[in-house]
C-alpha cells in the first residue's frame, strides 16, 4: 500500500503539491506525534510537479501559495 503513496511532511512542498494537483491529496497520516505525513497517489504529473519544485522551476502566485499553506495548517489541526 505504502508503494502506491508519495509521502512528505514538507509543508511548502504539500502547499505547492495541492495548488497544482489538488485532488491528489488522500491521506493525512498522525501516526507519528512529532511529524504528520501528507500522502498523496503516485503519478506521473505529481513526480513532474516535485522534480521540477526541487529544481525551482515553479511559479506560484505568492497569495495563492500563502492561503493554500494556511489550509495545509488547517489539515495538521483538524479532527478527522
Amino acid at each position: 500500500m505504502d508503494i502506491n503513496y508519495f509521502k512528505t511532511a514538507d509543508l511548502a512542498l504539500v502547499a505547492v503539491l495541492l495548488l497544482f494537483i489538488p485532488d491528489s491529496l488522500e491521506v493525512v497520516d498522525r501516526g507519528n506525534p512529532h511529524k504528520v505525513l501528507f500522502c498523496f497517489g503516485k503519478s506521473p504529473d505529481l513526480d513532474s510537479l516535485v522534480k521540477r519544485y526541487w529544481s525551482r522551476e515553479l511559479t506560484v502566485e505568492p497569495q495563492a501559495f500563502f492561503n493554500q499553506l494556511k489550509q495545509v495548517k488547517v489539515r495538521i489541526y483538524a479532527e478527522d
